[in-house]
């Protein structure tokens, strides 16, 4: 065979195989099939902090020679998010103890998180009997930048303590105190010396670097320049140090994580425009669901210029609102009853049941397996729009869920 011959061969053996792969290869998942990826708009200096933080996020994982524990419960931030979604029952966190006015006070024996791990020649913690608890699942990061930039001043306008509209809704802001790492900013409202939190089931952080940094101590038993101290062990009655220098991750690490959560794209709708979608976001509405999960919001400014100023669909109030006795797990934080959670963000639930195993894990803790179980869990100020959700047909139930998956 002349050379000619064989080029071409070989050319020919290169382009089949190739498009023999592409073949075999499942396609790639669309954008509004995946809850990860940067803002639109981020410059390049941006986009490399988003992908360090990235990187910091998802792929570094934690172990006893790089300063996992002494105590914990998870050995990465992926571990508790994966793909940017909800966590899994494998994930959740036991919550329990403040120090507050409501006389929730058990950090001296462990509060406020159950570290139910520990690396070799530690014990993990078991939970101390007779004190209220509750149970968390490790909520979905998607947009998390667009509900750090509302105002207080906004969120403060939405309450309505005393149900002056008659609606049966009266939301609530959480007012917690700030750690000595957290600086409150321009434009934020303080009362009696407390603020406003936003994140979290209770809304019990101020902001992503407060959620960030309880993450890394509180979750991965992992200091940073913000808290150098390891974790309390109630076991042994001391703290649990490890022979890692501290601090563990530095203040660069958590600030690029940081930028990556505020950075994380909205979730994209899906089948938007079907004509049940439609029907469903009609019901939703007429239900008065959207009397806590509020469909639009507006950002006030941000440094992010992305974020500045924007009109956003999170299907949220970012409020406190009392569900009810069978959702009272006798548990607070900050000024919050322990009947009262924070609305959570409704974005992205369609695409839930990827991120947590193929099955939904709904409401705090996870004990929906659902949507419909979910809303029938709703109670106290929830409980008018739970009993005419009852009274809907089998076809206007599907269509509410049909709308509920597409968000």
């Amino acid at each position: 065979m002349n050379s000619l011959k064989k080029h071409w061969l070989v050319f020919a053996t290169v382009v089949i195989a190739l498009y023999s792969c592409e073949k075999l290869m499942p396609p790639l998942p669309s954008d509004n099939e995946l809850l990860d990826g940067p803002l639109a708009g981020l410059t390049a200096e941006q986009n490399t902090i988003f992908l360090n933080g990235d990187i910091a996020f998802n792929d570094e994982v934690f172990t006893p020679s790089n300063g996992l524990g002494p105590l914990f419960v998870a050995t990465s931030c992926g571990a508790c998010h994966a793909g940017d979604g909800k966590g899994h029952p494998f994930s959740t966190l036991t919550r329990y103890g403040q120090v507050d006015e409501t006389g929730n006070d058990f950090l001296d024996v462990g509060g406020p998180q159950l570290q139910n791990h520990a690396i070799p020649g530690f014990s993990p913690e078991t939970m101390p009997p007779g004190i209220g608890h509750s149970k968390f699942t490790p909520p979905a990061n998607t947009g998390l930048g667009f509900l750090e930039a509302v105002t207080d001043a906004h969120l403060i306008s939405l309450q309505d303590p005393f149900d002056l509209d008659g609606d049966g809704i009266s939301g609530v802001v959480n007012w917690i105190s700030l750690p000595d790492f957290v600086s409150s900013g321009d434009g934020s409202i303080a009362q009696n010396e407390k603020h406003i939190g936003r994140f979290g089931k209770k809304a019990a952080a101020f902001n992503l670097l407060h959620q960030t940094v309880n993450a890394y101590i509180q979750d991965m038993g992992i200091t940073s320049d913000f808290v150098m101290q390891d974790l309390f062990h109630f076991n042994n009655g001391a703290f649990a140090t490890d022979n890692i220098a501290d601090p563990e991750v530095p203040a660069a690490t958590v600030n690029n994580v940081v930028f990556y959560l505020q950075t994380l794209r909205e979730p994209s709708r899906r089948n938007e425009d079907d004509l049940d979608v439609l029907a469903g976001k009609n019901i939703f509405d007429g239900l008065n669901c959207n009397g806590c999960h509020l469909s639009e919001m507006q950002t006030g400014f941000s440094p992010i210029e992305p974020l500045s100023y924007q009109v956003f669909y999170p299907y949220t109030d970012l409020l406190m609102h009392d569900m009810g006795s069978e959702l009272d797990d006798g548990y607070t934080e900050g000024s919050a009853l322990t009947s009262e959670w924070r609305t959570p963000p409704l974005w992205g639930l369609g695409l839930s049941e990827i991120s947590q195993g193929g099955e939904y894990f709904l409401m705090h803790d996870g004990r929906a397996h659902s949507i419909e179980e979910a809303i029938l869990m709703h109670g106290g100020e929830a409980t008018q729009v739970r009993e005419e959700f009852k009274s809907l047909s089998a076809g206007d139930k599907d269509k509410l869920i049909l709308f509920l998956e597409s968000l």
